[in-house]
């Protein structure tokens, strides 16, 4: 399952990602990551969820990105949900049919190894491809 927070740059999409997983972290059994393009908020995070700064990784691609998602679920079979920050950013994303097999991919991953992943995306609702608007959970 993927879940969208759409809306423009400085909205307040990651506060709406950290009270959300701050929140989900007291009722799930597993663990939550949080993915990030820097570590600025560690301390907005609660303890038991591991924030990841994509930006200490090789990571230059989508591909690698999806793949260094991969990666980190093999290494820990109870996590539940997987939060990204700055989607399109931290994930080289640039256009919508790069947006739309990404997604599409994540839900592969999400299916096969029943993570939620969490997504916030730099775009208002309206321009979001037709295809993903039923994903979109919060719109600012």
């Amino acid at each position: 399952m993927i879940e969208i927070v759409a809306g423009d740059k400085g909205k307040g999409k990651t506060k709406v990602l950290l009270e959300r997983s701050n929140e989900d972290i007291k009722s799930i059994n597993g663990s939550i990551i949080f993915v990030d393009k820097s570590s600025k908020h560690m301390y907005d995070l609660d303890s038991k969820v591991r924030l990841i700064n994509i930006t200490e990784f090789p990571i230059s691609t989508t591909g690698e990105f999806l793949g260094f998602l991969s990666g980190v679920i093999s290494q820990n079979n109870d996590i539940e949900e997987i939060f990204l920050d700055s989607f399109l950013t931290i994930a080289f994303i640039d256009t919508n049919n790069g947006l739309l097999s990404s997604l599409e991919e994540l839900e592969k991953i999400s299916d096969c190894f029943g993570v939620k992943f969490i997504v916030s995306i730099s775009q208002v609702k309206e321009d979001l491809p037709s295809e993903v608007q039923d994903k979109v959970i919060v719109s600012l």
